[in-house]
């Protein structure tokens, strides 16, 4: 049985400059039910330092994820980005400010991370609110997204 057998058809693949344990190991410290799954080092007969994570398989609350330490070449981009649903304001609150710290804070529930990953902190009410058209605009206005006020201007 190969490593990658336990794994599901599709696993996002994330690409790090040289920091994957640091982002893994920050990740699950927000994320509940999560877990480091197992890591590929650097041989002695390759390229690179002896030793040296290549790779780290890790899973937040269900997903499965494998982070590289491939180098600066390539970066995160808002073309890819992980939707966290949440059931309430004070869940929204609490990964906001986590994902948030060291990072930076975008339009419409969009946030970086201080890795430079982008993600959506959203209820999962929103595509509900957000049909009404004052609840829409309201949101256009709004970096974390505020369940109350789109509430009160949807009107429900």
């Amino acid at each position: 049985m190969g490593v990658l057998d336990s794994f599901p058809r599709i696993t996002p693949f994330l690409w790090f400059d040289s920091n994957a344990e640091e982002a893994v190991e920050f990740y699950l410290s927000i994320f509940k039910n999560s877990q480091k799954l197992g890591e590929m080092r650097v041989g002695g007969d390759g390229n690179g330092q002896k030793g040296h994570v290549v790779t780290i398989a890790f899973e937040l609350d269900g997903q499965r994820f494998t982070a590289l330490n491939g180098g600066p070449v390539y970066k995160f981009t808002e073309a890819i980005s992980f939707v966290v649903r949440c059931d309430t304001q004070q869940e929204v609150d609490d990964y906001w400010i986590k994902l948030t710290d060291g990072g930076a804070e975008m339009q419409c529930g969009w946030l970086k991370d201080k890795f430079g990953l982008s993600w959506q902190i959203v209820p999962a009410r929103l595509p509900e609110l957000v049909r009404h058209p004052k609840a829409m605009e309201a949101m256009m206005k709004m970096k974390k997204i505020d369940l109350a006020e789109l509430e009160r201007a949807a009107q429900l």
